[in-house]
């Protein structure tokens, strides 16, 4: 958590959240947002992340 913390400005620059594939509807008092492409590639980073601890 702390690292996330420290890394926030340079995270926030990234475009996680608005990649294609990232569903957005929005219409006039309703806002949709499910990032599937964004999910799976946290996923992935995570993953491999953790494979690379793990060894």
């Amino acid at each position: 958590v702390i690292l996330v913390g420290l890394a926030w400005p340079w995270l926030s620059k990234l475009p996680l959240g608005r990649l294609p594939g990232d569903i957005v509807i929005d219409r006039p008092g309703f806002k949709f947002f499910f990032p599937v492409t964004t999910m799976i590639i946290v996923s992935v980073v995570l993953s491999v992340i953790l494979w690379l601890f793990r060894r």
